[in-house]
């Protein structure tokens, strides 16, 4: 089944357009990964389709309902995705326990200790389990990170959204927080994943999308996309991130 779908979606801030009419789909339990280059428009729509940015043109379905609709209830439909930034956004003044547990009490209504028994499974299955008494600032980069994901997680998302998780780590820390991203990925969490690790999109997407001046340039499974593009600009794009001729 679908789970999610972008159609025609354009987004402008003033005088530049950021999203140029962008179709999107992505089925339960795939992984999609969206790539280009920096202002692409790659974090831009993951912003609209969690409704951090209203879209100016187009509509985006979640699990068959318009939640682009002016009558829909923004923070219900928020409840019902995750998102992940680059920077952690971690409340500095909670323990690592408290971040994660708030969302489920405050927005689902679960009860505290429903929430921690919760959270602790979540914190012990990514390693954090020894973590849960700890604030934010006592966590390496990567830490806090995967903290980020637990947190989302604990809303029990229909659909994760990731933007570059692991762009502002330092790079011996960025294989543990992709780690996490596989063992969500083998449990068939449905995610859209912005990210610069080639590799890493060859290795977990069942689809890509180039995007370029905010528009999709090219689709297809990551074979075909990053091993054997047919667009220039694609071409262009991964000679320059990954070295390649």
């Amino acid at each position: 089944m679908t789970a999610l779908v972008v159609e025609g979606v354009r987004k402008s801030f003033g005088d530049r357009l950021v999203l140029a009419g962008i179709d999107l789909e992505v089925r339960d339990h795939e992984a999609v990964c969206l790539i280009g280059t920096s202002g692409s428009g790659k974090s831009t729509l993951l912003r609209c389709i969690d409704l951090l940015e209203p879209v100016d043109e187009g509509r985006i379905l979640l699990g068959g309902e318009d939640i682009t609709d002016p009558d829909a209830d923004e923070d219900a439909v928020r409840r019902r995705m995750g998102i992940v930034f680059q920077a952690y956004n971690l409340f500095p003044h909670l323990t690592v326990l408290d971040n994660v547990t708030l969302g489920p009490r405050r927005a689902l209504r679960v009860p505290k200790a429903e929430a921690q028994g919760r959270a602790t499974e979540l914190l012990a299955r990514f390693g954090l389990a020894d973590k849960a008494g700890d604030h934010p600032d006592r966590l390496s980069g990567g830490q806090q990170q995967r903290v980020a994901i637990v947190r989302a997680l604990a809303m029990e998302p229909e659909v994760l959204l990731l933007d570059e998780i692991t762009s502002a780590l330092d790079p011996e820390l960025v294989g543990e927080v992709l780690d996490v991203i596989r063992g969500l990925r083998s449990g068939g969490m449905t995610m859209v994943l912005a990210t610069h690790e080639m590799a890493f999109a060859r290795e977990i997407a069942d689809r890509v999308h180039f995007l370029d001046g905010g528009r999709i340039i090219e689709s297809g499974p990551p074979g075909a996309v990053l091993d054997e593009p047919r667009e220039p600009r694609t071409r262009q794009f991964l000679q320059r991130v990954t070295g390649r001729r």
